[in-house]
């Protein structure tokens, strides 16, 4: 089953063209959402655009994060009385951003939003992902009640993994229940 209405979250400093989710933008025809400043994100700013980009829509999305973006799932669930336009999330590569090393532009997103999200969630992990350790990431997902996949060792699980098309992402995409969003 395909899904329907499908927004893309990428990460600090947005996917580049053989990202697997620009990949998807161009195969799918899945909607990136566009933020203001792919350099210094300010948490309040990319939750408000997301928030727009939802509310224009005709029917609940899946969300599809990368990276920071799986940040800004958690951090706009938290506080978005507009849940229900979102019916399921699927989480990639995760980062550990409370690391001593985490950039100063991410710095702003501490602390981190530890809260169960309000719909289903499969998080897609690494072994060697180099922004975030395996425990570390592994305690996030479970706080955000996310069903956890592990990849093996895929890096940040970007174009640098070589994943192409990435098909079995797009299998675990496809599990999350898409509720009226499938057409």
């Amino acid at each position: 089953m395909k899904p329907g209405r499908v927004l893309l979250l990428p990460g600090w400093l947005d996917s580049d063209a053989e990202h697997w989710q620009s990949r998807w933008e161009r195969r799918h025809g899945y909607t990136r959402v566009v933020q203001s400043d792919w350099l210094w994100p300010r948490r309040g700013d990319w939750m408000a655009r997301l928030e727009e980009v939802l509310l224009g829509g005709d029917a609940p999305a899946l969300l599809v994060a990368h990276s920071l973006g799986c940040h800004l799932v958690a951090a706009w669930a938290a506080h978005s009385q507009q849940v229900a336009l979102v019916s399921g999330a699927l989480l990639v590569a995760p980062p550990d951003i409370e690391r001593e090393d985490t950039p100063p532009n991410l710095q702003p997103w501490r602390p981190v939003v530890r809260r169960p999200l309000p719909f289903a969630a499969i998080a897609v992990t690494s072994d060697d992902d180099p922004f975030g350790a395996v425990e570390p990431v592994t305690r996030l997902v479970r706080d955000w009640g996310a069903r956890q996949v592990s990849i093996g060792r895929a890096g940040h699980i970007n174009a640098d993994a070589g994943l192409g098309d990435w098909p079995a992402g797009h299998a675990l995409l496809e599990e999350l229940p898409a509720g009226n969003a499938l057409r």
